[in-house]
């Protein structure tokens, strides 16, 4: 094969994300896994979306990744979460149909010009001169080229507990990756362990659905690409059970065959994601736990019990899923594991997801210490979009906090590390939630996709347009007068809002909590046409007052993020800053003020010195 620009590793969420950015781009792409049958495997929760997760995939979808598309194509079930909750914390989540995610996303990838394909397992990297030159395979075949993005997953070192068994593997009927870890300890790289785990999986046929709590879509069902016009396939119920004393009695007696309470695992698993090991000891308290019977697709019986991962063995796997209401007769078909697998402590990355001690070598995902197929696709998609940067000498894009979801995760990656368990995002984590929400993605970043190429012109015009078309509809609002007379308040009297005493504008009118486009049309003033302008500006407006004190914020703390730290600087010759505060900026480095006043441990009085230091390095006062 002739020399390629961009070589990426792994056909997991990630890779897929790179791989495309990379050949739309116009790089010569290669994506190389171990299984080609497994591009775009879920390997657990056959679903997208979520609090948090759900503003990545619409900020993915923005900058004109493909993940968005794939589940409002191939989803089983959409919902929207958090609906009685603020608009900065409502989240869109669909239930995936995993056989025909991993069928589209093979099509796309396989169908896309400028990226090849092929099957194989790496086991080292060629390095020289501190540079990536190219991977080498088990069987000894070597790929050239200049950029190299690793997304492993749990393929690094992988192993795979059920009880006090296991066995190596990158998942479940996959073989694990073991001569890359070491490659990169001999390079310096921190190399960690990490660990995360998934449920059994039950055949629908023997489950006993009566009685049992349904959970319908949503209707119509809301959908994560600002390019899906609808979702036109049928929707498929889930169904909620809830664990017992029985259950949890279950649980405690088989603790000590558990790898997990055993000391057999030594590493930590995701925190917000718990086995049902776990949640019995973190939480004795409580007397049962939520369950969710989630289907894995339209053409299988297969059912995953979203709440119970589990790395007890499989007996008592088995006795605990048939002590639950409606699984009494359950049979499960793929037993419930944990899996142990090596990561790269993530502060050995720039803000770009190149690695500071080898030029070309890009890691995105797991590999960098985090947990979701949307935390790995959003790194994947950062990854390859600044390999081809790279190859053509221009600067990475690196997208602030204030700015998107992906820029909260990077940062905090590069910045603060996974502290030793797995990475999630969280809307909790974002400061500036409300300028962030999902119904904005798209104006938010796609002016950065379309200028940077991956984003499709067309698109990112039909988001110029509704974007001017808000604008519009602002002006108009405002325009629009609504009398204080009889007839008026009488109308909002009935759906519970106070009497006008003077005349207002239809748009002051809307910032009221009770005032919707249906009450402003029985006043005369007409919702837009399109839904999605509409409830954009009903949004905005509603929380305009706090949009605003967050914009403030943003423009406050503007001078410390626009202040460069020089990459060479030696923070040692900074006087007045102490040991700790010294080691903490040279192991991160970063990039701006705003950056080295995010790192734990580097308080506020360390940041004042280290202006001074550079204003005065620069000739300031």
């Amino acid at each position: 094969m002739a020399k390629m620009d961009v070589i990426v590793v792994g056909g997991g969420h990630a890779g897929i994300e790179a791989a495309l950015a990379a050949a739309r781009m116009g790089a010569r792409a290669l994506l190389l896994t171990q299984n080609l049958d497994q591009i775009g495997q879920m390997s657990c929760n056959p679903a997208i979306g979520g609090v948090g997760k759900g503003h990545l995939v619409r900020e993915i979808d923005a900058l004109g990744g493909e993940m968005g598309r794939a589940i409002d194509a191939t989803g089983i079930q959409f919902r929207t979460l958090n609906t009685r909750k603020g608009p900065a914390v409502r989240a869109t989540r669909a239930q995936a149909d995993k056989a025909a995610y991993r069928r589209y996303m093979k099509s796309v990838v396989e169908n896309t010009p400028g990226l090849a394909v092929r099957q194989g397992t790496i086991e080292g990297l060629l390095i020289e001169d501190g540079a990536v030159r190219g991977v080498e395979t088990e069987l000894g075949e070597r790929f050239l080229a200049s950029h190299v993005i690793l997304t492993t997953g749990t393929f690094l070192r992988g192993l795979i507990h059920v009880g006090d068994r296991n066995r190596a593997g990158g998942r479940a009927g996959d073989a694990s990756s073991e001569g890359l870890s070491p490659q990169l300890e001999a390079l310096g790289f921190r190399v960690g362990r990490l660990k995360t785990g998934t449920c059994p999986r039950l055949d629908a046929r023997t489950i006993d659905w009566e009685g049992l709590e349904l959970q319908p879509g949503d209707e119509p069902p809301p959908y994560f690409s600002f390019r899906t016009e609808r979702i036109e396939q049928a929707q498929i119920p889930c169904h909620i059970t809830w664990t017992n004393p029985e259950t949890h009695r279950l649980i405690r007696e088989g603790l000590d065959r558990s790898p997990i309470f055993s000391g057999r695992i030594q590493s930590r698993g995701p925190r917000y994601c718990p086995s049902i090991e776990d949640k019995i000891v973190r939480f004795a308290d409580k007397d049962r736990h939520q369950i969710f019977l989630e289907p894995e697709g339209r053409d299988t019986v297969e059912i995953y019990p979203n709440g119970l991962s589990t790395a007890l063995p499989l007996d008592v796997q088995q006795g605990l899923v048939r002590s639950i209401a409606g699984l009494e007769k359950a049979e499960i078909m793929r037993p419930g594991y944990a899996i142990e697998y090596d990561f790269v402590d993530p502060l050995e990355l720039l803000p770009s997801l190149e690695t500071k001690r080898i030029k070309g070598l890009f890691l995105a995902g797991q590999i960098n210490g985090t947990t979701g197929y949307e935390e790995a696709g959003a790194q994947g998609l950062l990854a390859g979009i600044n390999a081809v940067r790279s190859l053509q000498e221009q600067s990475g894009i690196v997208l602030e906090r204030s700015q998107s979801y992906i820029g909260v995760l990077i940062d905090d990656l590069v910045t603060k590390g996974v502290g030793g368990e797995p990475y999630r995002m969280f809307t909790s984590r974002a400061e500036h939630r409300l300028l962030l929400r999902e119904d904005n993605a798209d104006t938010r970043l796609s002016p950065i996709g379309a200028q940077i190429g991956l984003l499709d012109p067309t698109a990112a015009f039909h988001v110029e347009q509704r974007s001017r078309g808000a604008q519009e509809e602002h002006a108009r609002l405002a325009g629009a007068k609504i009398p204080a007379n009889p007839q008026i308040n009488q109308v909002l009297e009935q759906h519970g809002v106070s009497p006008l005493r003077h005349g207002t504008s239809a748009r002051e009118l809307m910032r009221r909590p009770e005032v919707d486009w249906n009450l402003l049309e029985k006043l005369g003033v007409p919702p837009p046409s399109d839904a999605r302008t509409a409830a954009s500006v009903h949004l905005d407006l509603r929380y305009e007052g706090y949009i605003a004190r967050q914009e403030e914020l943003v423009a406050r703390t503007a001078r410390l993020e626009s202040t460069p730290v020089p990459t060479q600087i030696d923070f040692a010759a900074v006087e007045g800053l102490s040991t700790e505060v010294r080691e903490k900026l040279a192991l991160v480095r970063p990039r701006t003020l705003g950056q080295a006043a995010r790192i734990p441990g580097v308080t506020p009085a360390a940041i004042s010195i280290l202006g001074v230091h550079l204003r005065r390095a620069s000739g300031g006062a």
